[in-house]
């Protein structure tokens, strides 16, 4: 089988889509599926293309034993509602050229990972004139987030949206999504639930697990082992809301037990670096992202985790940092509704985390105050024990090859015999 992946994000990027992207890739190709990718050079979550990549030219790479083309984008310095339009409107415009070298190759089956939406015309484009089957793979509801947060007014060009979002997912053969919420939200949009695929994120739970110590980082950083570490780690952007962790820590700031560090890059770092320092917050630090062999280190390092997101993002952006919290065994803060997905999670697994509403400071520090209390050096089992059962790598993506092979016309016993 030939599989076409087409996608802004791809490796080396560490966090967010990319990563997953990449890693399924990798798992796609080594399970022997004929697999190219057409994405755009790294450049997440620094806003910044990768040392060693061109953001105005076209480049093919050999990743393993799979051709990536690179097409050339616009990367704003500091995004912006309108920059962050045309940062994805030029790669879907590049990428056009690039997607017509693969008629003659004649894929199988084309993914083509949301965001962003520019690119799914053309994938239904390809689609009809190869023959080939159509699977729109929606990491964000781009169009959900940016109304959603505010981002954009709603009105005629909103109605518009959403129009054309509900006509485009109803063409394609499948739509996965990753979480059952998001599954629920492509049915509001029209899209008839046999062609539904669930796909979640995944964590390698071999890699990541609690039996890992971490005091190699909580030394590196001056955290004594007395004291509790609170820790975001990921992308720093408007959604996430961290004003908030700020605020917390300026109501902790005479208590030296606890310590807040922010591991990560993104458009707010600077603005946030900025407000930290007028409060001259001596709890409150941040750091740059570690490389992916250290990432074990770094989730044992901490005793508190934070989830945090702004009101109306829960459910059109499940964040995927969640599954390697969990995978540690971690102890973790959620902001979240409580009728979104991670709300039902947190209802429906107790123990798991302690959830808090959204954009709500006396909330939030509740949920830290309950956190401090536990016995954080031992690892949470509920949340460990939920990781291994539903977000193994080792299931979830053969499932998914299984539900692609199987569109393609393989029976079940024949898709096991390969």
């Amino acid at each position: 089988m030939k599989l076409l992946v087409y996608g802004i994000n791809h490796a080396p990027e560490l966090t967010g889509i990319g990563k997953y992207t990449g890693e399924m890739v990798s798992w796609f190709s080594g399970s022997g599926i004929q697999t190219k990718v057409v994405t755009a050079p790294p450049y997440y979550p620094n806003w910044r293309v990768f040392d060693g990549y061109l953001s105005n030219r076209y480049q093919i790479e050999i990743i393993g034993s799979v051709e990536v083309v690179r097409c050339p984008l616009y990367v704003p310095k500091k995004p912006t509602t309108i920059t962050r339009l045309l940062h994805l409107l030029s790669f879907s415009i590049t990428s056009w050229f690039a997607l017509l070298k693969h008629v003659i190759w004649r894929p199988d089956v084309i993914v083509v990972v949301e965001p962003s939406l520019f690119c799914a015309p053309a994938t239904l484009l390809l689609g009809l004139v190869t023959g080939a089957k159509t699977v729109l793979h929606i990491q964000d509801y781009e169009i959900d987030a940016m109304f959603g947060l505010g981002m954009m007014r709603r009105g005629i060009f909103s109605k518009l949206a959403f129009g054309a979002e509900r006509w485009i997912m109803r063409r394609f053969d499948r739509v996965s999504t990753i979480s059952y919420s998001m599954l629920d939200r492509a049915k509001m949009k029209g899209v008839e639930a046999e062609k539904m695929l669930f796909f979640p994120n995944w964590v390698d739970i071999n890699f990541i697990h609690p039996n890992v110590n971490g005091a190699a980082y909580r030394i590196k950083w001056e955290i004594a082992e007395t004291q509790k570490l609170v820790l975001y780690s990921g992308n720093i952007g408007k959604k996430q809301g961290l004003e908030i962790v700020l605020e917390t820590a300026q109501l902790f700031k005479d208590d030296s037990r606890v310590q807040f560090v922010i591991v990560g890059q993104g458009a707010h770092r600077l603005e946030l670096e900025c407000l930290a320092k007028e409060q001259k917050l001596s709890n409150f630090h941040f750091r740059d992202l570690v490389a992916y062999e250290d990432l074990p280190e770094l989730m044992a390092a901490a005793d508190i985790h934070l989830v945090v997101q702004k009101r109306g993002a829960a459910d059109a952006v499940l964040p995927s940092k969640l599954a390697s919290i969990l995978s540690a065994g971690g102890h973790s803060l959620i902001t979240a509704e409580k009728d979104t997905e991670l709300g039902f999670l947190v209802e429906k697994h107790p123990g798991i985390a302690e959830r808090v509403d959204p954009e709500n400071l006396d909330d939030f520090v509740r949920g830290l105050k309950v956190l401090l209390e536990q016995d954080t050096k031992v690892a949470n089992e509920t949340a460990r024990n939920y990781a291994v059962e539903f977000l193994s790598r080792d299931s979830v993506l053969p499932r998914f090859s299984r539900d692609i092979h199987e569109l393609c016309g393989f029976s079940r016993d024949e898709y096991e015999s390969l």
